[in-house]
């Protein structure tokens, strides 16, 4: 038997705690503004009361064809589509738990996905046979395949008919956001309505203050992951949505979007944002109606943020966040984005800490250290998962005292603006002395020929570890010209011991370059196994 809750000390037990289901957001936009334009992908475009409609549709088939129940986990392998953006609205208004996979991976990973998660439906796009195939459960098809009904057949017999629309609690799941990890397999973030409520009002504020109904958002990144989020944001503020119509990833197209939408909003990484910034189309694109330039998942390089300034002006908006806390821990507004170096610019920054979120540097025992010290970025506020699905293990190591630890290293000023040192498993220790790796790239890409580079720890036996710099050039060098640039502006101990030079670096199906891809590159090139003696 449940123990009755007590009462906190000068308060009461909430009576109730239940909030909005997240598809209300599309309801709320449907009804502001039924004809203007939802969703955009190629020539296909559907309004705000066709969108609805839609949702409504293939909710109601959930429920009563497929059996959809509250709580029920709703598996999604799509590239990026309209129907998908249906489906997502549709199972949160049945009352099921989105569960979207990164569509690259393979037909095993995405079969380990949904039995992992406990997944019992699925939609999936026509392209991906052999996925629906590995995972073995009732599928509903984007498209036109034999492996499943199609969600547009399905929508057309269920169009007109309203579902039930599922009642939620604040802590009641919502979508399961599978974190990478730097190891193992990946963890399901539960995400709740009640948190991605405070998530969507939160991006409103702190991102894109002033977003209205005249603003467009083009999408260039999965929207599995980050993307989703943001689109979320847009939806609640009837912004219409520009998707890209094909699965390659063209810079002039996206310019020509931009021109022709007047796209004023877009979620990049920055890996992307270097590529749109640096393509030779960028010289003519008319990029007079951006407003806000996202980028998140990885900190900027400095030489990289200069130049996509000067090129694209102080419409950069920067956020830091783990899918853990679907990004909500710091902001680097626009108006703070600066492109040359003065006294006031504060150079390396992810900003500082989001609107209701708390942000501490702590050591090895949990301890708040002071300003300028590294240790551990850990956070606590309503954007905060509520743990991982069925994984006790990882949530111990995951919380103390109810603050989340992020595994990133960092430090913070006086006036509370975050610098990350870069992941606890990215830091190697030479000769005693901690090295952080970010440090060295930062003082990498200055050199003129550097367009890219990751350093990282491998083992020796004299110093323990040195560093390893895998760099790619645009111009020839040679890694005595790298080591001579970086003598003066580097402590002997951090100087990589070795330049490696590639045509490009591994990169994660959301554009980020990750140190576990690069070290499986060295190991099968076999690399490492040269490491001096």
């Amino acid at each position: 038997m449940t123990e009755p809750a007590t009462d906190p000390a000068g308060g009461v037990t909430p009576v109730s705690t239940r909030v909005m289901n997240l598809a209300t957001f599309l309801t709320q936009a449907a009804r502001r503004d039924p004809d203007g334009i939802a969703l955009v992908m190629g020539e296909a475009r559907w309004t705000w009361a066709e969108f609805e409609a839609r949702a409504d549709a293939l909710a109601h088939a959930l429920q009563t064809r497929f059996g959809l129940r509250k709580g029920d986990r709703v598996m999604c392998q799509s590239q990026n589509c309209m129907e998908m953006m249906q489906a997502m609205f549709a199972t949160w208004r049945a009352g099921g738990v989105w569960v979207p996979a990164n569509f690259r991976q393979t037909p095993e990973e995405v079969a380990w996905l949904t039995e992992s998660s406990g997944a019992t439906l699925m939609f999936c796009n026509a392209a991906f046979p052999d996925h629906a195939a590995a995972c073995g459960v009732t599928t509903l098809v984007f498209g036109q395949a034999g492996f499943g009904p199609s969600v547009q057949a399905i929508t057309a017999e269920h169009m007109g008919s309203r579902p039930q629309v599922a009642a939620v609690d604040r802590d009641d799941p919502c979508w399961f956001f599978f974190t990478s990890g730097t190891t193992g397999r990946p963890k399901a973030s539960v995400l709740t309505h009640g948190q991605m409520g405070f998530v969507v009002t939160n991006h409103l504020a702190d991102l894109m203050p002033g977003l209205t109904g005249d603003d467009a958002s083009l999408v260039v990144a999965p929207l599995s992951h980050g993307a989703g989020v943001h689109q979320l944001t847009q939806v609640a503020r009837g912004v219409k949505t520009v998707l890209l119509p094909t699965e390659r990833f063209d810079v002039a197209q996206v310019w020509d979007l931009v021109r022709a939408w007047r796209v004023s909003t877009m979620f990049t990484v920055p890996t992307i944002l270097k590529l749109l910034v640096e393509h030779p189309a960028t010289e003519t694109a008319d990029t007079s109606s951006l407003r806000y330039v996202i980028y998140a998942g990885a900190p900027m390089y400095r030489v990289d943020q200069q130049k996509a300034l000067r090129v694209l002006g102080k419409v950069l908006v920067q956020y830091f966040g783990l899918g853990e806390c679907t990004g909500n821990i710091t902001v680097l507004p626009a108006h703070l984005h600066e492109a040359e170096d003065g006294p006031t610019t504060r150079i390396g920054t992810c900003g500082h800490a989001r609107t209701g979120i708390e942000i501490q540097i702590q050591d090895d025992q949990g301890r708040e250290l002071p300003p300028g010290q590294t240790g551990e970025i850990c956070v606590i506020g309503p954007a905060v998962f509520a743990g991982y699905y069925q994984n006790p293990q990882a949530n111990a190591k995951a919380f103390r005292d109810g603050w989340f630890r992020t595994g990133d290293l960092g430090h913070m000023d006086e006036a509370g603006f975050l610098y990350i040192t870069g992941r606890e498993s990215d830091m190697f220790i030479s000769g005693g002395s901690n090295v952080y790796p970010r440090e060295i790239e930062e003082k990498i890409l200055t050199h003129p020929a550097i367009s890219e580079v990751a350093v990282l720890g491998v083992p020796d036996p004299l110093w323990g570890e040195v560093g390893w710099a895998v760099c790619v050039a645009e111009t020839p060098v040679t890694e005595e010209e790298l080591a001579a640039f970086l003598a003066p502006k580097l402590s002997r101990y951090k100087l990589p011991r070795r330049f490696l030079f590639w045509d490009g670096l591994p990169k994660s199906a959301y554009g980020k370059i990750t140190k576990k891809m690069i070290r499986e590159e060295l190991e099968a090139r076999g690399l490492l196994e040269q490491a001096p003696a």
